[in-house]
This record gives structure tokens, C-alpha cells and sequence, in this order.
């Protein structure tokens, strides 16, 4: 007789919450013997915490963030691991309507280019009196911080004293830019179309040009349940692929927003969230920019814990002062995330599995085919806007280039 499961999950009202909410609303938990309950929270230090007393068993988090927890970072850090991500792409760089004026006024155009609108940006910032120009993003401890942070320095602006990054959760972000006490933000969707739509923003660049086919969110797991649930965990995870197969059917689309509208989910409109799913974002003005891969939930190994991206964000946290580099933190951010979980559960499936845990991230510049188990499966691309590469067995030399370019 199967045993039943039941498994408790956060999630915060956003795109990439999709394969969590599909899981459930159309059976593929409950086909895997799965009573899965799914409570919306209003941000993510209440999924940290709530995972750390066993509110909740797993959640939708942060891709760094479980990385933060294991390294001591956060209050309430509960151990934590990450054996599946929940798909790539998903987040823009929106600014306010008058600072995009100033940056086209520099050369930014609506084709989202990171290097040349980070061109722009960069002109702006030096030629500005009074205040810094002020970002929002959702957590320290996420890929919005990094990847903006990354945008900037690559574009010559120095996060840390030419402009002010703060913290606000990505509902609010869209009011705060109309008000003025921002002049930026880096969020998932819908919050960038929902700052378009408003009047109040426009698109400047988007994650799948500052590192394409990076990740965002992942199941984050609490590691005690974790080891004590592994059938569980197992059953989740074939779930939540099941899902990633039906959210990347083209036709599903309209169904797939329609879901995530309704109000125990995102609840806003329909029309906020299709563009995402298409990738023909609105990016104001009444212009229209489609995007390759802006939100890939299932594709290109997409729900694959790379370990060399659990390694990347580890760089970021040395590379802004989060956390000092030294062999022990860094195995602890190696070992977070957990391929041979999401290999054993997902195996007996068939789906394509990649012959290795970690790979040098930027080094596609094309689609590639690459060894697997099970299906083929194809990587790629992967750049970095800048060129760069990050090759995880190569970290210190990393992380010293980036304390020299800074520097420190």
C-alpha cells in the first residue's frame, strides 16, 4: 500500500512559484501520493524562519539563501539543502520613467542589452548631483542582489558607493518607484511588467542578458525533515518535474497564468503574467521586446541543482563582504545543493540527468548537446554579458579577480 505524504511548503506570490502551485492544482503531487499544502507568505526571511521551526518542510526560496542559512549568515538558520531548482531566468532590472529618460538620453535602448544599457546607466550615475540613485531588491542574500550588483560593477558602477541598494519585498516595489523613494529594483515577475503597466517603469535589462540561463528559485528543504522523509522528498521532486514538463508546453500557457492569478496564488491580473511565459515582455513606451529564454522552467536542465552555481553565489557573498572565503564555507556552499538527491528520485524516470554536478559557467556560447543519462539534453547558452567565465574549480583565482577589479 503507498503511504500517503504530506508536506507543508511556502512559496511567495511570484512567476517562479509555478511548478509548486502546478504540482497541486493538477494532480501530479496527488498522483505521487502527496497531500501537499502550499500557504503564501509575504516575504522571505518568514519562509527562512518558518523553515528553521518546521513550519514548513520545504519552500519556495532564493536560490542563495539556503547557501546564507548553512554558512551562519541568517538569524533562525536552519541547515538546509537544495535538491532541485525550480527553473531559470524570470527576473528583470526595472527602472523609473524618468531615470530610463536620462538613460536612453545616454544610448539605452529598448533591445534590453545589458552591456550597452549598463553603458548607459554608468553616464548617468557620474553625471549626477544630490543623492545616489537608489535600487530595491528583495533580500541580501538573493540572485536579484547579485545579479545587479554583478551588472553594475561590470558596467564601472561600484554597488557599494555609487548608488544605494536597499531591501523591500517585490509587491511593494512598483508603488515605491512611482513615489519616488526608488529609482530602481530588481524583482521575479510580475513585478516588473506590473511596474510597466502602471506607467511607472520601464525595463532596462533583464536576467537572461546579464547571465543567461542562470538560476532563481529553488526547493529549499529543511535538512532534518529532509534525511527523515528521503521517500517523501523522492515523491516531490517527480511531482514537481511532472509540473516543470506541463508549465513548458506553450499550449498550457494561458491555463498556466490563469492558475497563478487566482487569489490564494499571485492574485493579480492574467495579462501580468503572460508576457513572462511568452517572453515578449512590455518594457514601456508601449514597446514590445521579445526575449529568448526569459523564464525556462523545464529546458536546459532547468530544475537541475548545479553545484557550480551554488559556488558562484558563494563568490558574490566574498566578493560584497557577506562571508570570508576560506575552504571550510566553501565546501559548505558546494554541499548545499544536492545533485544525487535529484538524480536518485528522478532516474527511474527516464528524464535527461547530466553526467556531471558542476560546469564552467559561461563557457556555452551556443546550445550545446552535453553527455547524460537518459534522454539527451542540451546546455547553453550560459554568458556572462561581460565575457566573463567562472570555472568552480578554479575558485580563489575568481575570487581574486574580483577583489582586484574592485579594488580591494
Amino acid at each position: 500500500m503507498t503511504q500517503n505524504h504530506e508536506i507543508v511548503a511556502g512559496f511567495l506570490p511570484l512567476l517562479d512559484s509555478a511548478l509548486l502551485v502546478i504540482a497541486k492544482e493538477k494532480g501530479f503531487a496527488e498522483a505521487e501520493a502527496i497531500d501537499l499544502r502550499l500557504v503564501r507568505e509575504v516575504s522571505w526571511a518568514n519562509i527562512r524562519d518558518r523553515l528553521a521551526v518546521s513550519r514548513y518542510n520545504v519552500a519556495h526560496m532564493l536560490a542563495p539563501m539556503p547557501i546564507a542559512c548553512n554558512l551562519g549568515l541568517t538569524p533562525l538558520a536552519p541547515k538546509m539543502i537544495v535538491p532541485m531548482a525550480l527553473g531559470l531566468g524570470g527576473n528583470a532590472v526595472t527602472v523609473s520613467s524618468a531615470l530610463w529618460t536620462e538613460m536612453a538620453a545616454a544610448g539605452a535602448s529598448d533591445d534590453l542589452d545589458a552591456g550597452r544599457n549598463g553603458k548607459a546607466l554608468h553616464k548617468v550615475v557620474v553625471g549626477r548631483p544630490g543623492r545616489p540613485l537608489r535600487f530595491a531588491v528583495v533580500h541580501p542574500h538573493s540572485g536579484h542582489n547579485y545579479e545587479l550588483r554583478y551588472w553594475l560593477a561590470a558596467s564601472g558602477i561600484d554597488p557599494d558607493r555609487d548608488i544605494e541598494i536597499i531591501i523591500l519585498p517585490p509587491p511593494e516595489m512598483p508603488d515605491a518607484l512611482g513615489a519616488g523613494q526608488i529609482d530602481g529594483y530588481c524583482v521575479g515577475e510580475p513585478w516588473n511588467t506590473a511596474g510597466v503597466v502602471s506607467g511607472k517603469g520601464h525595463i532596462a535589462t533583464v536576467k537572461a542578458a546579464i547571465w543567461k540561463s542562470s538560476p532563481e528559485k529553488v526547493l529549499g528543504a529543511n535538512a532534518g525533515w529532509a534525511d527523515d522523509h528521503p521517500d517523501a522528498m523522492a515523491a516531490l521532486l517527480r511531482a514537481l518535474y511532472r509540473s516543470a514538463i506541463w508549465c513548458s508546453d506553450p499550449q498550457n500557457r494561458e491555463t498556466l497564468a490563469s492558475t497563478l492569478a487566482k487569489p490564494a496564488y499571485i492574485g493579480r491580473p492574467v495579462d501580468w503574467l503572460l508576457p513572462a511565459l511568452s517572453g515578449d515582455l512590455q518594457v514601456g513606451g508601449g514597446q514590445i521586446t521579445s526575449v529568448k529564454d526569459f523564464f525556462v522552467p523545464r529546458g536546459k536542465a532547468a530544475t537541475f541543482p548545479w553545484k557550480s552555481h551554488a559556488l558562484w553565489f558563494y563568490t558574490q557573498m566574498v566578493r560584497w563582504g557577506q562571508v570570508v572565503h576560506d575552504e571550510g564555507n566553501e565546501t559548505i556552499a558546494r554541499n548545499t545543493y544536492r545533485p544525487d538527491i535529484y538524480r536518485t528520485a528522478l532516474q527511474p524516470l527516464g528524464v535527461p540527468l547530466p553526467g556531471a554536478s558542476a560546469k564552467v559557467e559561461g563557457a556555452l556560447r551556443v546550445e550545446t548537446p552535453v553527455g547524460s543519462t537518459g534522454a539527451s539534453l542540451t546546455l547553453g547558452p550560459d554568458g556572462f554579458f561581460d565575457g566573463g567565465l567562472f570555472d568552480p574549480d578554479k575558485i580563489d583565482a575568481y575570487i581574486e579577480a574580483q577583489r582586484a577589479a574592485k579594488g580591494d
